[in-house]
């Protein structure tokens, strides 16, 4: 097998280097919300530059529209796919969490305040009700701010047809995922009662903390046992998410605070150092939480560094 000359190496070394600097953050940024996976997001970036490290630069007017078309259609083609395990997936599913990491996963670091709330675990929830030709449209119109003309060569539909299943996503999202403006003090305010309240096994001070219509989801996606459908009320909530504490090896776990998909949240670790779930809290406007998100599925948590022993 021939081995590439070293002037073709360092030309293909420099050509990953423009990728991963000019176009490979906003590619996550879009694969992440259109498959609502870290993982599968990862994959698709990657797959992008294979197919584009063989596409001569030369005929490509714009290489970013190119790129994000690729990428576009690699995750209609594994939405496909997915609608079909969707079925069969076990119990709640909730997307894969972005541990302090949520910035990295905007298109730019000059739009992190403005894209904050389109990785909330809310917002990603609200679209994997869209269709996948919706999702993609809503997305490349309403967060990456392409035209519909660009939209509609993209997804190969009129602009007309891609403008209305944009304005029918539109309504759906917004419907669905309610957008609050909270300070980082209240974020850290309500984190910490919450802790202290499980902490305490004390359902009361639980109940005081969450919204009266508060609504619990957990994912275990079969693998582990999790809550199987949303539970709702605020005092149903308290109770079992106390209960849950008093289950064997729960006083053993150590909380690590997190900010999870831009919200606030921690990570639950085992006595060995392993995390074994983690929570977000999506606060509501009376200065208590609306949303308590737990993801337990390990499939989903396999990308978080364990602790040192305890």
């Amino acid at each position: 097998m021939s081995t590439p000359t070293p002037g073709l190496a360092q030309a293909q070394d420099e050509r990953a280097l423009r990728f991963q600097q000019s176009h490979a953050r906003a590619l996550r940024a879009l694969a992440y919300r259109m498959l609502g996976s870290r993982a599968e997001a990862e994959d698709v970036v990657q797959d992008a530059w294979l197919r584009w490290s063989t596409v001569d630069e030369a005929t490509v007017q714009h290489a970013g529209a190119f790129l994000s078309r690729l990428v576009t259609h690699l995750c209609l083609d594994r939405l496909k796919s997915a609608a079909a395990q969707r079925e069969h997936y076990v119990g709640v599913w909730l997307p894969e969490p972005l541990v302090d990491e949520a910035a990295g996963w905007c298109p730019g670091p000059e739009a992190q305040a403005e894209y904050a709330q389109e990785v909330s675990t809310a917002f990603l929830l609200a679209l994997q009700r869209l269709s996948p030709l919706e999702r993609a449209a809503f997305l490349l119109h309403d967060v990456f701010e392409l035209d519909f003309d660009e939209i509609g060569g993209r997804l190969q539909r009129s602009p007309a047809a891609c403008r209305q299943l944009a304005s029918r996503a539109r309504s759906r999202v917004r419907a669905g995922e309610a957008r609050q403006t909270v300070q980082a003090d209240e974020h850290e305010r309500l984190l910490a009662a919450f802790i202290q309240a499980l902490q305490q096994q004390d359902v009361a001070a639980m109940a005081q903390v969450l919204a009266d219509d508060a609504v619990l989801l957990a994912d275990g996606g079969g693998k582990v046992n999790a809550v199987p459908r949303a539970l709702a009320g605020g005092g149903r909530v308290a109770k079992a998410l106390v209960g849950f504490t008093k289950l064997p090896g729960h006083l053993q776990w150590r909380l690590q605070p997190a900010r999870i998909n831009g919200e606030p949240g921690y990570v639950a670790y085992d006595a060995q150092g392993l995390p074994v779930q983690t929570v977000v809290l999506r606060p509501a406007d009376a200065g208590r939480i609306a949303a308590v998100y737990i993801q337990r599925n390990p499939d989903k948590l396999r990308h978080l560094r364990p602790l040192p022993p305890a």
